[in-house]
C-alpha cells in the first residue's frame, strides 16, 4: 500500500486549471482498483491519495501520468507501508508482515 502526498508548487489558479483532468485521472485509477481514498489537505496546499500495489515503479508511473504532474503544479512524496491493522470495513486490504 502507498501514501501519495501531493504538494502544490504553483499558484492555486494553475492547479484549478488542471483540476478537471486530474479528477478524470483519479476516476480512472479508482475504476482500476488502484486508488481507495483521496482528498485535499487542509489547508489546501496539496492532497493525499491511498493507493494499492506491490510494485513501486508502477505507482511511480501512475504519479508521472497525473495531469497535475504533467502541468508542473505539484510534487509527489511516495511512502510505501504495510497495512497490518485496519478497521473492519478495510479488512480485505490488511497485509501480513514478511517472514
Amino acid at each position: 500500500m502507498f501514501v501519495l502526498e501531493l504538494t502544490y508548487i504553483a499558484p492555486v489558479e494553475r492547479v484549478e486549471a488542471a483540476l478537471a483532468e486530474h479528477i478524470a485521472w483519479l476516476d480512472a485509477h479508482y475504476a482500476s482498483g488502484v486508488f481507495i481514498a483521496s482528498g485535499r489537505k487542509v489547508p489546501r496546499d496539496g492532497g493525499v491519495i491511498i493507493a494499492l500495489g506491490d510494485d513501486r515503479s508502477k505507482i511511480e508511473e501512475i504519479v508521472e501520468s497525473d495531469p497535475f504532474t504533467v502541468a508542473g503544479v505539484c510534487e509527489y512524496s511516495i511512502t510505501e507501508f504495510l497495512a497490518t491493522k485496519t478497521a473492519p470495513p478495510l479488512e480485505s486490504y490488511r497485509q501480513e508482515l514478511p517472514s
